[in-house]
C-alpha cells in the first residue's frame, strides 16, 4: 500500500492501516531516537508518543512527502525537545532544591551598587593619562589602535597604560574580589 492509500485509510480510522504502519516503522524509529537520547526506554516512550499523536490527529493529517519521513522527523524533533527539556531541568535543579550556593543573596543588590561606587572611585583615582586611556577603551569601546591614533601616542604606550590601569584597579578593588581571586592577586 502506498503513502496516499495509507494516509486515506488512517484518516478514516482504519486500525489495520495504523497497525501496519506501526509494525513497519516502530523498530527503526526507536533506533533513530535512541541514537539521539541515548536511552532505550526514553526512545520507546518518545516513539509511542509520536505514533499516538499521529493516530489522534489522523483526520487532519496532511503529509506532503512520505509518511515514513514525516514520522522520522517527528521522532527526531521530539527527541531533541526531550534533551532540551532535560538540560533545563538540570540547570534549574539547584534552584528547585533551594541550594543556597546558587541562590542570590538578599544583599546582592546592595553589594552591586557598592561595587559600582567603588569602581567609579577607583577609576577616578587613576593617573590622568591612564584613566583617559582606560575610559576610551572600556567605556567608549575604542580599540588600542584607535586610542593611539586619537591621542597621538604609540600602541605600546596604550598597552602599557591599560596594563597599569588594570593593575591599579585590581589593587583598589581587591576587597571586592572573591577569596579565590584574592589569593591569585596576592601571588602576582
Amino acid at each position: 500500500m502506498d503513502d496516499r492509500d495509507l494516509q486515506d485509510r488512517l484518516r478514516q480510522g482504519d486500525h489495520a492501516a495504523f497497525d501496519t504502519l506501526f509494525r513497519a516503522t516502530y523498530g527503526q524509529l526507536v533506533g533513530v531516537t535512541q541514537s539521539v537520547v541515548r536511552d532505550h526506554a526514553v526512545a520507546e516512550e518518545i516513539v509511542q508518543d509520536v505514533l499516538l499523536e499521529l493516530w489522534r490527529r489522523r483526520e487532519d493529517l496532511v503529509v506532503e512527502d512520505s509518511l515514513r519521513a514525516y514520522l522520522f522527523r517527528a521522532a527526531r524533533n521530539r527527541a531533541l525537545n526531550h534533551l532540551r527539556h532535560a538540560a533545563v531541568e538540570r540547570r534549574g535543579e539547584p534552584y528547585a532544591r533551594g541550594d543556597a550556593s546558587v541562590l542570590p543573596r538578599a544583599d546582592a543588590r546592595v553589594s552591586a551598587s557598592e561595587i559600582n561606587v567603588a569602581l567609579k572611585r577607583a577609576v577616578a583615582e587613576l593617573p590622568e593619562r591612564c584613566r583617559e586611556i582606560f575610559e576610551l577603551s572600556r567605556v567608549h569601546g575604542l580599540k588600542y589602535s584607535e586610542i593611539a591614533q586619537t591621542l597621538g601616542i604609540s600602541i605600546k604606550t596604550v598597552e602599557a597604560q591599560m596594563g597599569k590601569a588594570l593593575r591599579l584597579l585590581r589593587e583598589a578593588l581587591a576587597a571586592w574580589l572573591p577569596p579565590d581571586k584574592r589569593a591569585f592577586q596576592e601571588r602576582e
